[in-house]
């Protein structure tokens, strides 16, 4: 039975705090430029309220911000602020230092690489492609593909069964404690959580359920133990 690392993708394989609000941002000014009647205060808190209520998968929220606006989508702008969007999240898309190291160590250890991901498999794909990572990855398991999102179960037996192991020689690495990490837990996996830290409610329900957890400031201390 071959053995395997899972790895969650945004703010674990690569830095996104900030590059989404700058895009956002840049996005906003665009369209504003072109005709948006809105403060730039006032268009991007409407922006982050669509985002809020139609979640950060959902790729048309530009188009609901043109309609709560004016009553009706405005394709110019639409483009405008889907371009700039686009343009200036890819710009700033940066990997964490050690993530390609980590990523060959693994592999230089046997291990069976893989990505379970909450999101849009396309753009999944298109993040690892621009961030040159695909080729490091047996397989790319997204909730649009499975119907489910983490920490429901199904999505990763589906990921265990489409890597051909079980979730006793498998560990998911992620920065969501809800999501990653309980997912993992639940179907009896092992898991590291990254570039993040434990809330003191998340660290009682550990220490109630008696559960040890990995806690890592950074990916290339994966190197320590495994």
């Amino acid at each position: 039975m071959s053995k395997a690392v899972f790895f969650d993708i945004d703010d674990t394989l690569y830095d996104t705090s900030g590059f989404a609000k700058l895009a956002r941002k840049a996005a906003i000014s665009v369209m504003i430029d072109a005709g948006l009647p809105l403060s730039s205060d006032e268009a991007y808190k409407l922006l982050r309220e669509i985002i809020k209520e139609k979640g950060s998968n959902y790729d048309k929220h530009f188009n609901v911000l043109t309609k709560q606006v004016f009553g009706e989508e405005k394709p110019l702008l639409i483009a405008l602020g889907m371009i700039t969007y686009h343009n200036v999240k890819f710009a700033l898309l940066r990997l964490f230092p050690e993530t390609i190291p980590t990523l060959i160590y693994l592999k230089s250890q046997g291990y069976h690489l893989g990505v379970i991901s909450n999101g849009i498999t396309i753009k999944q794909w298109e993040k690892l492609i621009r961030l040159g990572l695909h080729h490091f990855f047996d397989e790319v398991i997204t909730s649009e593909e499975v119907g489910v999102e983490k920490p429901d179960k199904k999505i990763f037996q589906q990921a265990l069964d489409r890597m051909g192991c079980n979730a006793e020689n498998s560990i998911m690495i992620g920065n969501k404690f809800s999501e990653d990490i309980l997912g993992a837990i639940d179907i009896g996996m092992d898991a590291i959580l990254v570039n993040s830290e434990l809330s003191r409610e998340e660290k009682l329900f550990l220490k109630e359920r008696n559960i040890e957890l990995e806690v890592l400031p950074n990916l290339q201390d994966i190197k320590k133990i495994l």
